[in-house]
């Protein structure tokens, strides 16, 4: 049987590059880190090191157990938070990674409504993309993935369940009002993360056109300031304009272009109070951002 003492250390060892930094970072020393490695080959059989240099490197073995290494002890983790949970919401915690969009629209109301209703309840937060919320998510570093997806995005991981929040329309932003996406096939583009790029690719490729990506931001005020300077046109969901909306920019909807937005989580339901709690809240903070448009 595999020793969690010793997953932690390979873990440690793929994510920090040396076997110095891996000691460092679980506080031992580099002969204690060298011995758990030693008993973690011996115990599978399988050599998970070889010689680079000074240093060591992980064999494909290695970063196959590094990797599985990482999702048994964040499942761990996550092991302890749901008990706590259990306990109460008082003594629990809830942990959840969201886009920027979501998280200066969605979060603050879910967050007020969660500490309103259970004070004691401690709550985390990140803020990525989705590809980078579900990785956390698969490995129990989260509880909940605030992630969006379009009709022709790619299905999930396996053991990933999706709660619709709510489907948030696209914009043409520009400078000049009434633009199509045909009529600024010859502009520069300014492009988001791949998921947005794909859909904008796609977009451009059903009007006739591949767009000529000038700019590269998923920062949504650095995008619609570089619109403003006449640098290029984007694409923004709803969300992200009802959290900042520089002054001259022309949005115009893309008619029947839409961010799904859900809610995700992993494994088996039910879900852990605290996770429960949070969907809950979510799903009311996207209620009443839908009566509000």
């Amino acid at each position: 049987m595999l020793d969690v003492t010793r997953l932690r250390v390979i873990d440690a060892l793929a994510r920090s590059g040396s076997v110095t930094a891996a000691a460092k970072e679980l506080h031992y020393t580099q002969p204690t880190v060298s011995h758990h490695l030693a008993r973690l080959e011996a115990e599978t059989g399988a050599q998970l090191l070889q010689r680079a240099g000074r240093g060591v490197r992980l064999t494909p073995a290695g970063q196959l157990l590094a990797s599985r290494a990482a999702e048994i002890l964040g499942r761990i983790d996550a092991a302890d938070a749901e008990l706590s949970a259990h306990v109460g919401l008082s003594a629990g915690r809830v942990r959840v990674a969201s886009f920027s969009s979501v998280i200066g629209s969605l979060i603050p109301r879910a967050v007020a409504t969660l500490t309103a209703e259970h004070p004691g309840l401690r709550i985390g937060l990140t803020d990525t993309e989705p590809p980078e919320a579900l990785e956390l998510l698969r490995t129990g570093k989260i509880d909940v993935a605030i992630i969006f997806r379009y009709d022709d995005t790619e299905p999930e991981p396996p053991d990933v369940r999706l709660h619709p929040l709510l489907d948030d329309p696209l914009y043409l932003l520009s400078t000049s009002p009434g633009q199509t996406l045909s009529s600024l096939r010859d502009a520069t583009w300014i492009a988001g993360c791949d998921r947005c790029r794909v859909h904008l690719l796609s977009l451009c490729a059903a009007a006739g056109f591949e767009p000529r990506i000038g700019y590269t931001s998923d920062d949504m005020v650095v995008m619609q300031a570089l619109v403003v300077a006449g640098l290029g046109v984007t694409t923004s969901p709803g969300l992200a304009l009802r959290a900042h909306r520089a002054e001259g920019i022309e949005a115009t909807e893309l008619p029947g272009s839409r961010q799904h937005i859900y809610a995700a989580t992993y494994g088996e339901p039910p879900d852990p109070p605290a996770t429960t709690a949070l969907l809950a809240a979510l799903a009311g903070a996207a209620a009443s951002v839908r009566v509000e448009s």
